[in-house]
């Protein structure tokens, strides 16, 4: 385990504002003196909870805050939890961004998609490489992941050196000659490692990685069976699988449909960057399929975990042009069920089958997929390996990050060196320890179509409301000079009763808010010092009204319109 530096040196700052606490997101800050270097920009995806929105992307105004002190971001590899923000954080920062060819190649299409492609710096780092960003010397040290080019992080500092894992697995047949550098790993440990921050998404799963051979060895079993059209559903980046499947697709003799516009654009940077061959003439335009046999197509897609809009959810759904299922088809799902998709995924498997196609998933076939992220046994050589003094967990719920710290005090690490951080935590590293040391301004950001921040906290509480208990509309007619009613109120509803079916209990809706304006404040239990209108006494009223004859609590939208 390495001491730390006698000299007098600069403490170390680490900040996590995404990815400790949650799965995805992950945006980590570490600062040196004054100076200040991002390592990923990553975004979440959208539950049950926040209806209508696109992504979730951190709460970057502490990085705004010191923008002048912020010296570059480094991003570990292209998946979406690591670099789909850069587009909506760059802009207030505006910093070069390192990464290797494979992300590159993935944040230029993305880039030009928001019309900043020539406007960012984007530095092309090769695996291997070092470079100095300010008082940060940072080593691209290669790991593999269910994308290619994924790359750990030697950070050396004045006071030592930090090891950032990213997202990794220890695989040593992944299909190509890109394997974890375990040389460099341990070179590092024998040296002297300061801190370890290492990802514990899956320190719940016990053994090792299973090797992407086990994967390949399963589709090459699999495929020649299938007697129909053949449709393998994988995560788009995830190019190691791509591969795979045009191999085996290659030697029975199918031809290939790349389905979803993501797939098409990664195969692409992949192809271009050198990270994938393909045989001529074994991909084939969609609008070919019906041009060649069934049995003599495979379809790879996108969509395996049952995202809405989806080409795989299309298909299942009969709505893609191209592409329908008849009985003795198989679709493979070929990518993990993630935690919190289950139920998506069931209902994906449900309307598969429903089209009397055969579906092929982890749950019934464990061998058709190899998870992209270190189990306990690899999380543990991680330790071995580096023996860092300090031990930080990163990338998981907070039971994760709970668990790889309980695991590395079994590893050896003192259970006062190390310690579990949540986002927005400010973590301080000198010759005393490490420590807490207060909090940063963070939290999360919606971005729904082209707004960016602009729905709160409770504009998606009104859109739970809407979702749960629906609306109603009142429009009243009322004096100009002396506000009395001459018409209504007239109701419309949406999302509270069939209105075609219920006019009873709309009449007596109706009578309820003339009842009310008749009475008057004091009828509706306001406050004799409260300034009351129509509006309010319509609200109230019918808030009641729906309360106590339905048990709802619709959103009620007065519009009063004076003659």
């Amino acid at each position: 385990m390495e001491a730390l530096n006698s000299e007098p040196t600069q403490p170390i700052g680490i900040i996590p504002l995404g990815g400790l606490g949650e799965v995805g997101m992950n945006l980590m800050v570490y600062r040196c003196g004054e100076q200040l270097l991002v390592v990923d920009c990553g975004l979440t995806f959208p539950e049950g909870d926040t209806p209508g929105v696109d992504f979730i992307i951190p709460d970057t105004s502490y990085l705004v805050e010191n923008r002048d002190r912020v010296l570059a971001i480094v991003i570990t590899h292209g998946h979406e939890d690591h670099q789909g923000a850069l587009p909506y954080i760059w802009p207030d920062l505006q910093v070069p961004v390192y990464c290797g060819a494979m992300t590159l190649g993935i944040l230029e299409g993305k880039l030009k998609e928001h019309d900043l492609l020539g406007k960012v710096p984007l530095i092309l780092v090769r695996q291997g490489d070092r470079v100095q960003i300010g008082p940060f010397m940072v080593h691209f040290i290669p790991v593999t992941h269910s994308i290619i080019d994924a790359s750990a992080l030697a950070i050396t500092t004045p006071l030592g050196t930090l090891i950032h894992t990213g997202d990794f697995n220890i695989d040593h047949t992944p299909g190509d000659p890109r394997v974890t550098d375990l040389f460099t790993l341990a070179d590092y440990g024998q040296r002297g490692v300061l801190a370890l921050l290492s990802d514990s998404t899956n320190v719940g799963r016990e053994g090792s990685t299973a090797s992407e051979r086990i994967a390949h060895e399963s589709l090459a079993q699999v495929i020649p069976e299938i007697r129909g059209l053949a449709v393998v559903a994988l995560f788009s980046s995830n190019i190691r699988r791509v591969r795979q499947v045009l191999q085996v697709a290659h030697a029975n003799g199918r031809k290939v449909i790349l389905n979803g516009r993501s797939l098409v654009q990664n195969v692409a940077v992949a192809r271009e960057q050198g990270f994938l061959d393909v045989p001529p003439d074994l991909l084939i335009d969609v609008k070919a399929i019906d041009q060649h046999p069934r049995n003599k197509v495979l379809v790879i897609s996108t969509g395996s975990q049952g995202e809405p809009n989806s080409s795989l959810v299309r298909i299942a759904s009969g709505e893609h042009r191209e592409i329908a299922l008849r009985p003795g088809d198989t679709v493979i799902l070929s990518s993990r069920f993630i935690p919190g998709n289950e139920r998506t995924i069931w209902s994906l498997v449900n309307r598969l089958a429903h089209l009397g196609a055969q579906v092929i998933h982890e749950n019934n076939h464990p061998r058709i997929h190899v998870s992209g992220h270190a189990p306990r046994e690899d999380l543990k050589l991680m330790l071995a390996l580096t023996r860092p003094r300090y031990f930080i967990p990163i990338h998981g719920e907070l039971r994760h990050l709970h668990m790889h710290r309980d695991l590395a005090v079994e590893m050896g690490i003192p259970p006062e060196n190390t310690l579990v951080a949540t986002n927005g935590n400010r973590l301080e590293l000198d010759a005393t320890g490490l420590r807490l040391d207060g909090e940063v301004p963070h939290g999360r950001v919606f971005v729904d179509g082209k707004g960016v921040g602009d729905v709160s906290d409770i504009v998606l509480r009104d859109r739970r409301h809407l979702s749960e208990d629906g609306m109603v509309v009142a429009v009243l007619v009322v004096a100009k000079d002396t506000g009395v009613l001459l018409e209504g109120p007239e109701l419309l509803t949406r999302g509270v009763v069939y209105e075609d079916e219920n006019q009873d209990l709309l009449e007596s809706a109706r009578q309820a808010v003339q009842e009310a304006l008749r009475l008057g404040p004091k009828g509706m239990d306001f406050g004799e010092d409260e300034e009351v209108g129509i509006q309010d006494l319509t609200v109230r009223a019918l808030r009641r009204f729906f309360k106590k004859r339905l048990g709802r609590r619709p959103v009620v939208l007065p519009l009063v319109m004076e003659m």
